[in-house]
């Protein structure tokens, strides 16, 4: 297990001096007002990661419910006291900061709490009770709240990581279906009959016709991914950041990364994702027990599946979404949880080489061909 933890933390270290460097160089001004600020959150989430890296994860199985318990009042309180930016609110804190997004922990805390469930009723997972009904109810509250601020973004990707979890603990694919396709038609009529989300999705469609209002981003981003070319313009030389893509510091900081580095640190960036991404589904092929394999395989797809819409909406393969880049954009509520979710990767790695078992409370592997077969 000492190759995949090496490689994994190599790579989210890498992914994290570079998104600084990036935040540096994509600066507007001599204030460094991003950089500092991603700093000082790196000096917090670091140690959390630290601490969650060597806090047994099993302990999470006595306390799954009040982290769930916990992320849930959050979210209600993001509707009484949150902060409301550009007809969103999402963000928890005093007055000028620093402000924290609820639904990041919501993330982490959905995955424990499923990973706790999977392997609790692992044996039931294939009936429609256990795999489907009661484990929709309690995702469908989180779900339901994060989509109310509005976020559909951070929506779909919670639910495709709860999705992969319940199917991956036994769940059928049959029965599993249904209630997906009927959220999905939910989230279409939301979005058809929201004017801002459906005319992203236009603009998605018809980029140069929209290239002067809605699609002003997306358009300036691919701009700045074909300006970089092979090599890039060169650490600090890119132009598109000056005022042409907004939010570049943010959800379009791939935009920067290819001006400047090109298609070569464009595609070592992306290349640092695939071995995180590697490295976290072969540590949930090697953990200790069904309950370390599910929370590994839930961090796994949320990183994987998060980098894949950011990278899809800057380089306009997706509609335009507001989802951070995981290591690298600006955001403290992004990094701290991001990290402290690597922090519980690098515990199940850590106890699966410590115990030279796997899946004690189960005898068998929930990724094993026979396992799989059976979801569906």
């Amino acid at each position: 297990m000492r190759l995949p933890i090496t490689i994994l933390v190599f790579c989210v270290g890498a992914l994290l001096a570079l998104g600084l460097t990036i935040l540096f160089s994509a600066e507007l001004g001599d204030t460094a007002q991003y950089f500092r600020n991603q700093l000082l959150w790196c000096c917090i989430a670091l140690p959390a990661a630290l601490v969650a890296a060597a806090v047994p994860y099993q302990q999470l199985r006595r306390w799954w419910w009040l982290v769930l318990l916990l992320s849930v009042a959050l979210l209600v309180l993001v509707f009484l006291k949150g902060k409301s930016i550009n007809g969103a609110r999402r963000w928890l804190g005093p007055k000028g900061g620093p402000y924290l997004q609820p639904s990041e922990f919501a993330k982490i805390a959905l995955i424990i709490a499923l990973a706790w469930y999977g392997e609790r009723f692992r044996d039931r997972m294939r009936t429609f009770l256990h795999g489907v009904l009661i484990p929709g109810a309690g995702v469908g509250l989180v779900l339901g709240l994060v989509f109310l601020e509005p976020d559909v973004g951070t929506t779909l990707l919670m639910a495709c990581v709860a999705a992969t979890l319940l199917l991956t603990a036994g769940a059928r694919l049959s029965f599993f279906l249904p209630p997906v396709v009927v959220g999905l038609v939910g989230v279409g009529l939301f979005i058809a009959r929201d004017p801002m989300r459906s005319d992203r999705i236009h603009s998605w469609l018809n980029l140069e016709e929209t290239r002067l209002n809605v699609g002003h981003q997306a358009f300036q981003a691919q701009v700045a991914i074909g300006a970089g070319g092979i090599t890039g313009r060169g650490l600090g030389e890119g132009r598109q950041k000056l005022g042409w893509v907004p939010e570049h510091h943010t959800d379009f900081i791939f935009s920067v990364v290819a001006e400047e580095l090109g298609l070569v640190g464009g595609g070592l960036v992306l290349l640092a994702y695939i071995g995180i991404i590697i490295t976290g589904t072969w540590i949930a092929l090697n953990a200790a027990d069904v309950f370390g394999s599910l929370i590994a395989m839930g961090v796994t797809t949320l990183i994987g599946v998060q980098t894949f819409i950011n990278v899809g909406v800057v380089t306009g393969t997706l509609p335009n979404k507001g989802l951070a880049l995981p290591f690298m954009s600006y955001g403290g509520s992004s990094l701290l949880f991001m990290l402290t979710a690597v922090g519980l990767l690098l515990n199940v790695a850590r106890e699966a080489r410590s115990s030279g078992r796997r899946h004690p409370n189960t005898g068998s592997n929930p990724f094993s061909d026979e396992a799989l077969s059976e979801a569906v």
